[in-house]
């Protein structure tokens, strides 16, 4: 009884210190990971998962996903209020530049090939699909939707977004016993789900 008690009091400030430092940590790199897409947000949901799962506290999931939701919505909205005032510009902004290059010709022609047809839905899906999300952002850009009803279809796609990556950490966390071995597990599934289709189009383009 006193090994247990003195387990739980000595672990008390670890996982409150994890808490007080994850969240904020975890908000600000999505956050800047949605403005600036070089930081694999959803391996570090994920990873957010696998630890949550190890806690004792009990909103630790919730927190989680509302922390990675709202950050990704705000960096989202923030990223095509900067576009669409690169738009306005005549000289454009470095902003709209740099969503330009992440948009390949191709996958831009099939974002708004898509949008056309489904509207607001390919929003949802473009979150989900790796590298999907630049592309539709920037057909969204070019067919002038106001920021407002970009934030509509952008809401639910940082919802199902968060969920997908948190679900792929819980699996991670509940497969191994120790949290670093699920957050690696989740990395590198996450890592692996992102980089598959790039692959799969250069081999396709390769055997053509």
């Amino acid at each position: 009884m006193r090994h247990a008690l003195a387990a739980a009091v000595t672990s008390v400030p670890t996982e409150a210190t994890q808490q007080a430092l994850g969240y904020p940590s975890l908000f600000l790199l999505v956050l800047f990971g949605a403005l600036v897409p070089v930081i694999p947000t959803g391996a570090l949901v994920s990873s957010a998962a696998v630890v949550a799962v190890h806690q004792t506290a009990p909103f630790a999931m919730a927190l989680v996903f509302v922390v990675a939701a709202a950050a990704a919505f705000l960096g989202d909205l923030a990223l095509y209020w900067l576009g669409r005032r690169g738009m306005r510009s005549k000289n454009g902004s470095r902003w709209l530049a740099a969503i330009r290059d992440r948009a390949p010709e191709d996958r831009l022609a099939q974002a708004q090939e898509k949008l056309a047809d489904h509207g607001v839905a390919v929003l949802v899906l473009s979150r989900l699909v790796p590298a999907g999300r630049i592309p539709v952002m920037l057909a969204c850009l070019m067919a002038k939707w106001p920021v407002r009803r970009f934030a509509r279809g952008n809401g639910p796609a940082c919802l199902a977004w968060a969920a997908t990556y948190q679900l792929i950490g819980v699996l991670g966390g509940s497969l191994f016993k120790e949290p670093w071995e699920g957050v690696a597990a989740a990395v590198l599934l996450t890592v692996a789900i992102s980089v598959t289709p790039g692959l799969w189009r250069r081999v396709r383009s390769v055997a053509r």
